[in-house]
């Protein structure tokens, strides 16, 4: 019967024991109630806490958690019906808080957030709503982890995932879009256009500048052949003249005689002339042709003496009587 007794007595102490040893799991953290008021908190591991005087109040969840956000209806700044989704990214800090703060905390959470949501894309038109998520999501995480700050909760982040405009709406911006995007190719071509015009006007331009300068260029070398001509020819009729003014009748009888076989020679390559009429004799002209001879020969100096007889004289030679 002792050993029944004992036995007994034994397996109570060892319930006992169990029961009042607390393993908390890394992540966590458990509230320990004494006679229902909050004392202390279980960190992680191994804690001892007497059964019967002691118990677990809440097991809070330390780690970051989120929360889905089901689809909202909202009506925008401009009427327009919107459908939204998001999720909300919380982290547990302060463990009693979070217990025995708020009832609930995920349904406090979730509560919070759509009530915000609809006020700060309710406060926005339906282009804002679609052009500024960050800007929402900033708001929204403002707003709601200063609302949860008494909580022992800190929200991380808010997220939009989705946004869905009637398909009435949808289809009316996809017809703006279209017309956006003519009106802009339209620009661009118009663009194109007028640079292109520009581009072939200012190649016009400068193809009339370099024309005229090329004009220009030319009439000066034009002016300037002109001039040395010109300086030739009075070269030339200096040094007739002086030849004529020191030389006396010969060298002007050789300078006609050159121009006159010049003449002649033009006239026998005409392509029209069949038949050349000659104003002279043929013996003039071989006469003549025997004067432009011994001119030559006098220039260089082959000729000594004056012969006793009268050289033969051409037709342009006058003779000492006339």
């Amino acid at each position: 019967m002792v050993l029944i007794v004992a036995a007994l007595a034994l397996v109570l102490v060892l319930f006992y024991l169990m029961t009042s040893i607390k393993i908390v799991r890394q992540g966590y953290q458990y509230t320990i109630e004494h006679f229902g008021r909050y004392t202390t908190t279980a960190a992680p591991g191994f804690n001892f806490y007497p059964a019967f005087f002691y118990r677990v109040g809440r097991k809070v969840n330390m780690m970051e958690q989120v929360i889905d956000i089901p689809g909202q209806e909202i009506i925008t700044k401009d009427n327009a019906m919107i459908s939204t989704d998001g999720v909300v990214f919380f982290q547990v800090l302060d463990a009693p808080k979070a217990a025995y703060e708020v009832s609930d905390l995920y349904t406090a959470l979730l509560q919070l957030t759509t009530t915000n949501l609809r006020t700060v894309m309710g406060s926005m038109d339906l282009d804002e709503t679609l052009s500024k998520r960050d800007e929402i999501n900033a708001r929204l995480l403002t707003v709601v982890d200063q609302a949860t700050t008494p909580w022992g909760v800190k929200i991380t982040r808010v997220e939009i995932k989705d946004i869905r405009p009637p398909a009435d709406i949808v289809n009316a911006m996809g017809r703006q879009m279209k017309a956006e995007r003519e009106k802009r190719a339209n620009i661009l071509d118009a663009e194109g256009s007028r640079q292109s015009e520009i581009l072939r006007a200012e190649g016009q331009k400068q193809a009339r500048i370099l024309e005229a300068e090329g004009r220009k260029e030319s009439a000066f070398r034009d002016a300037e052949a002109r001039e040395r001509q010109a300086e030739a020819e009075a070269s030339a009729t200096r040094s007739v003249s002086e030849a004529i003014k020191s030389g006396g009748t010969q060298a002007i009888n050789y300078f006609i005689a050159q121009k006159y076989v010049e003449a002649v020679g033009k006239f026998a390559t005409s392509p029209n002339a069949k038949t050349i009429l000659f104003p002279v004799e043929a013996t003039q002209l071989i006469g003549t042709l025997g004067g432009i001879g011994q001119l030559a020969k006098e220039a260089m100096g082959e000729v000594g003496a004056t012969s006793a007889t009268e050289p033969r004289r051409g037709p342009f030679e006058l003779s000492k009587k006339e």
